[in-house]
């Protein structure tokens, strides 16, 4: 029996997507829920399991192509039901019936140079040609023009070609890149953006995580991290400053009575924003938990459209990675953005006195259009208020 194997239902969103990564070959055999296929959108991947256990027969679809939703991507050949009589061909000879073995990519390389697939010597399972066996023998045609002697060449300019030993790899950005892409180049022309600094002294914070880090840990089996301290301090501020909590829609500003967090998460994918909602609601417990499991999830590419989906404002951290200071760009339509900073230990007068403190810069980018100078000062102003003297959000003053 033969399986249909088809692209899941995209959102109303989402026009198309793209073949990601084809995990399994023609001829492999295939448990249940096993996944076959990464589907990448332009702000999730998907993933499509086995719906049987089996043999992948034909792929339709390599890596790289577009598809649509509902589309036919691969055939899988059911495994038969225990009792039947039916004798199964061998894997290598299921394989053989409709492709020469080679997977996808090893097709698509073999392909790049215009090898002669007869000239090459498999080495996998089966005798099949692997990954290595193209480059090996590409490896083996430039060293062998190298040695062929130099035949006299009429009087015209050598073509440039590069240097021995300097390579080049091209490859094709993914889908979200592309998204990310856009929506910078859209920040940049569509918004009048302008960013503002402060610092802060995180030295109360740091105390505070401190003294009670561990008690927290043992009665919410989640650590106190900064972030949750962030946005806190970031909804607080909003409350008071509407117009950055705002976004604007043609000749309207619409300014929204809830507060939900774009919190930028770096993945081996690119950056995504997965938002945090109605933290207005939310504990310091209940904020490291919700990002720690959208964190894990971007990681996975395992963020739901929707998880992705809205936001009224965004907190990047450049800190983890050692950024001093940055000018973050707006994640349209919000219409501003927090940048945090690496804490770092700097000299700072204080009554009179040089202390060694660690300091740590806040950027904050704002659509000039909706906010104003005095709004944007005075929320980056409530932001340090709050975080150096953490109390203050305990009493909402």
């Amino acid at each position: 029996m033969t399986i249909e194997i088809k692209v899941p239902d995209l959102p109303e969103s989402v026009a198309d997507a793209t073949i990601a990564t084809w995990h399994k070959k023609p001829g492999d055999l295939v448990a249940r829920d096993e996944v076959l296929v990464d589907i990448e959108t332009d702000k999730v991947v998907l993933e499509v399991p086995a719906p049987e256990a089996g043999v992948l027969g034909d792929i339709l679809q390599l890596e790289g192509a577009t598809v649509l939703s509902r589309q036919l991507i691969a055939i899988l050949k059911a495994a038969p039901v225990a009792g039947e009589e039916t004798r199964e061909k061998p894997v290598e000879a299921v394989a053989d019936d409709s492709t020469d073995g080679m997977s996808p990519s090893v097709r698509r390389l073999v392909a790049e140079h215009a090898i002669d697939v007869a000239k090459l010597t498999g080495t996998g399972k089966g005798g099949r040609v692997t990954k290595e066996d193209v480059e090996a023998f590409i490896k083996g045609l430039g060293k062998a023009a190298a040695a062929a002697p130099v035949a006299a060449a009429p009087a015209v300019a050598a073509p440039v070609v590069p240097l021995a030993g300097r390579t080049e790899k091209r490859v094709p950005m993914t889908r979200l890149r592309k998204r990310i892409a856009e929506r910078l180049l859209e920040a940049k022309n569509t918004t009048a953006m302008l960013t503002t600094f402060n610092e802060i002294n995180m030295a109360p914070i740091m105390k505070l995580r401190k003294q009670y880090g561990e008690i927290f840990e043992k009665k919410h089996g989640i650590k106190l991290g900064f972030m949750s301290f962030y946005v806190k301090a970031v909804v607080e501020s909003l409350k008071r400053y509407p117009e950055v909590n705002a976004a604007l829609d043609g000749d309207d500003i619409v300014y929204h009575n809830y507060f939900d967090v774009s919190i930028a998460v770096s993945t081996p994918r690119g950056l995504v924003t997965p938002v945090l909602r109605d933290c207005d609601n939310m504990s310091l417990a209940d904020i490291e938990k919700a990002i720690k499991d959208l964190a894990g999830k971007g990681r996975d590419g395992k963020l739901t459209v929707d998880e992705l989906t809205g936001g009224n404002f965004t907190i990047t951290n450049g800190g983890v990675f050692g950024s001093l200071m940055s000018t973050p760009i707006i994640n349209p339509p919000q219409s501003a953005i927090l940048g945090m900073h690496k804490i770092q230990d700097r000299p700072m007068a204080v009554d009179g006195k040089v202390e060694i403190l660690p300091m740590m810069y806040l950027a904050l980018s704002y659509d000039h259009r909706i906010v104003d100078g005095r709004e944007s000062v005075g929320f980056l102003v409530s932001i340090k208020e709050l975080l150096e003297d953490p109390t203050r959000l305990l009493l909402d003053v």
